[in-house]
């Protein structure tokens, strides 16, 4: 992976995705994959997740914020789970039941804020 790589995509915006859009087969979930560090694909290639690690509470609930508030913005929102310690985020286009690019790039514009 390289910085332009993940620069690429933390440029985009997500575009409408809708039911009848295919979702991005394992292969090509994997090879976007490669352009993120930290996150991880599911078993069943539907979803991406990152679990960032903190020595408390009060970092975790901030970082859930920032990401509910990033999905916001673009309209493309992550399932977020946090508690003492932990914040994990994870993306899906629910509307095709697996990923879209707009998964990778919300992945992407996520971790250029917590940079």
């Amino acid at each position: 992976m390289t910085d332009d790589d993940t620069c690429d995509l933390a440029n985009k915006h997500c575009a409408p995705c809708e039911g009848g859009t295919p979702a991005l087969s394992r292969p090509d979930a994997e090879a976007m994959l490669i352009k993120l560090d930290g996150w991880t694909l599911s078993e069943d290639g539907t979803t991406i997740t990152r679990r960032l690690t903190f020595k408390g509470f009060a970092k975790a609930q901030q970082t859930a914020n920032v990401a509910a508030w990033a999905g916001d913005r673009e309209g493309h929102h992550p399932d977020i789970r946090f508690g003492w310690g932990y914040c994990e985020v994870s993306y899906s286009t629910h509307a095709i039941g697996g990923l879209s690019e707009n998964d990778f790039i919300c992945a992407a514009r996520l971790d250029r804020i917590l940079a």
